[in-house]
């Protein structure tokens, strides 16, 4: 399986702007390790600020995307009112490395969501320089998941999953988090008629070197969005939909203050993201191994993701099997239908063939 749209680099983002029917005012805040630009965009003149980023993790474009409908949204007679009350900074791509390479480091090989503290890398530099001097009142910390994520324990798929992050090691509620926590009871609010039951909430564990933890506890209410999966949607069309949705929804509340009417305690009932899921559950199968042979089991398949020229290949790979997996599948087949041989030879993180 592959798909075109989710690989997305700092060449194709740059050839998605040039295309615009219009243009966006737009500033080289610093540069990548391999000499990239690192583009951010100002939008509106309101009083309220909000810093966005993405691709801080080069292979997670979801969000970038409906940051291009996001643009689109706000040339409308809704978006120019928004624009009045908030002032937007949009840093697109914050690792046009990875995200030239589809990897989730920088070129150093680095996490730059590890770097909050250190600022070793110049992309980490470049978003704490925008921080300081744009003086935000929201953060978006925008991100792509894996398909493994349930919202709550054996639940649906979770399309989206936010965060609060802490601000210190006994997860206090701080005014900031509690203003985050907020403002994401009322995303889910609104959008859980659209995806019902499959909004999940991130593990709040503090880590001052994550970005969001660290801003956090510098006083500035910050959101964690997670683009996750939906059905056999791996392209991620439908979560960028919903992801656009999540961010005029917040955009919105946070310039007519309609957050404030919503509690902590929402915040808490929303389903913790649990590892319940993978891509394939292929029953009935013959299982080979170094220790034996076990009939009739069940075998659980992740897709590894590759750039592959300028797609990404999802490349099938063994997980692991039992007579009665505790995993869901996104897909459950009988070894007759997909497998050549109803026998394999079992070696976790080996390819499998598959049809």
């Amino acid at each position: 399986m592959v798909s075109i749209n989710r690989y997305l680099s700092s060449q194709k983002w740059d050839l998605l702007l040039k295309a615009l029917p219009y243009q966006l005012p737009t500033t080289i805040i610093g540069h990548s390790v391999m000499n990239q630009p690192i583009y951010a965009h100002r939008l509106g003149n309101g009083s309220a600020k909000v810093l966005l980023w993405s691709q801080m993790h080069g292979n997670e474009s979801t969000t970038t995307r409906a940051l291009l409908d996001l643009f689109a949204h706000l040339r409308s007679p809704d978006g120019t009112r928004l624009l009045e009350g908030l002032s937007l900074m949009i840093i697109p791509q914050l690792n046009p490395d990875g995200s030239s390479a589809y990897t989730r480091l920088n070129a150093n090989k680095l996490d730059l969501n590890r770097d909050a503290l250190d600022l070793s890398q110049p992309e980490s530099i470049a978003l704490r320089k925008v921080f300081d001097s744009f003086s935000p009142d929201f953060c978006f910390n925008l991100h792509g998941q894996r398909s493994i994520f349930a919202a709550g324990k054996r639940g649906n798929p979770a399309t989206l999953s936010f965060l609060s992050p802490s601000a210190n090691e006994q997860r206090s509620y701080t005014p900031a988090r509690v203003k985050a926590m907020q403002l994401i009871a009322l995303i889910h609010k609104n959008l859980r008629l659209q995806i019902p039951d499959q909004i999940g909430r991130y593990d709040d564990t503090f880590n001052p070197n994550c970005v969001g933890d660290c801003f956090t506890s510098l006083g500035v209410p910050t959101l964690l969005y997670e683009a996750g999966h939906n059905a056999l949607d791996y392209d991620r069309d439908f979560t960028k939909k919903m992801i656009l949705n999540a961010l005029i929804t917040a955009l919105n509340a946070i310039e007519d203050g309609d957050y404030f009417n919503h509690s902590t305690e929402e915040y808490d009932q929303i389903p913790k993201n649990e590892k319940d899921y993978v891509d394939i559950i292929i029953k009935n199968v013959n299982v080979k191994t170094e220790s034996g042979f076990f009939k009739n089991q069940e075998l659980a398949v992740l897709y590894q993701e590759e750039k592959m020229g300028e797609s990404v290949f999802f490349r099938p790979v063994y997980h692991s099997f039992s007579e009665k997996i505790a995993l869901l599948g996104h897909r459950v087949l009988n070894a007759e239908d997909i497998l050549k041989d109803s026998e394999v030879e079992f070696m976790e993180g080996k390819t499998i063939d598959i049809s």
